[in-house]
């Protein structure tokens, strides 16, 4: 593997492994949205409230705004399997122990310098003959010496028609055999890793599902931004209402459900019934086990020239 060390901060390491290759730069139409994404936003600490009877809680936080609260129970990371240095895991590993938290590591099958990054066809191609088994076991293998509890979720949102990410939207039947060849990988050189299988939550994801045998949780996605609400759903949606459609997709499964990517951005009004309900237990989701919230600024731009939402809980005065 190359390394890309030297794109990662120190301070960032110390955290959790945090890309910026490929972080668009914001344009005039970016700082015009990011005006209207906040409307008459107040709160300056938009934090989930966590409640006594509620559902756990985590987070991916490459800033550290959730490092001291303690009802955080997963550390979230996102890491490529190409041009990163391995030996980072050991220090996010220590800092999840400390805290008592367990690691969701989301491996990404792309390097995130755009210079490096192979063709959608071209990365199933060479994943399906075995071209990059050697990446997913050096993962793995170094996975197998951390002493945080371990979830992997690889290869995320594969329904998505986008074009954000290289590996979504292949054959259901090509992705399945790439999955299953990834955590066959994990589970041979990491026994005890957890699997975390994560659609995006939209119609046609229960193509891609690879089977009980390949799944200890699902991992959904659920975003609110106040501005495209209004553009593409006439109106603000509830976390609930976001929520919904993804999960009664998934609940024929009958395994445990996470939100492994959470994120909310607009006025007051909209944002603090997330905030109150996004870790509340619902009858509506049963199986909803967890919320991972995602503390950074999006890394891909939104629809209608909304540029790239800032979900962290704490604005960055720097933006």
């Amino acid at each position: 593997m190359k390394t890309l060390a030297k794109r990662i901060s120190t301070a960032t390491i110390a955290i959790l492994l945090v890309g910026v290759a490929d972080l668009p730069h914001r344009s005039a139409a970016q700082n015009a949205a990011a005006v209207l994404n906040a409307g008459a936003q107040t709160i300056t600490d938009k934090r989930p409230a966590i409640h006594a009877d509620g559902i756990k809680f985590g987070a991916y936080d490459p800033h550290g705004d959730f490092g001291a609260q303690q009802s955080v129970t997963t550390e979230h990371l996102f890491l490529p399997w190409e041009d990163v240095d391995l030996e980072t895991l050991r220090v996010a590993d220590a800092y999840a122990l400390a805290r008592g938290r367990n690691l969701l590591i989301t491996v990404e099958p792309w390097s995130w310098d755009v210079d490096w990054r192979l063709t959608s066809t071209e990365l199933r191609q060479k994943l399906l003959r075995g071209d990059y088994d050697a990446n997913m076991r050096a993962i793995a293998m170094m996975i197998a010496q951390l002493k945080s509890p371990v979830i992997v979720r690889w290869g995320q949102e594969m329904e998505d028609k986008t074009g954000r990410f290289s590996w979504s939207g292949w054959n259901p039947p090509d992705y399945i055999a790439a999955y299953s060849r990834m955590m066959d990988i994990v589970r041979q050189k990491a026994p005890g890793t957890k699997l975390m299988w994560s659609p995006k939550g939209e119609p046609g994801l229960n193509a891609y599902y690879p089977g009980d045998n390949y799944v200890d949780f699902v991992g959904l996605s659920v975003f609110g931004l106040e501005a495209y609400d209004k553009i593409a759903h006439n109106g603000p949606r509830t976390f609930t209402e976001a929520l919904k459609p993804g999960y009664d997709l998934v609940a024929q499964y009958g395994k445990p459900v996470w939100v492994a990517e959470l994120g909310y951005e607009g006025s007051d009004n909209y944002i603090k019934p997330w905030m109150d309900t996004a870790a509340t237990k619902q009858s509506d989701f049963p199986e909803l086990q967890e919320v991972v919230y995602f503390n950074d600024r999006d890394v891909h731009a939104w629809p209608f020239d909304l540029g790239r939402p800032d979900w962290r809980v704490i604005e960055d005065a720097s933006n």
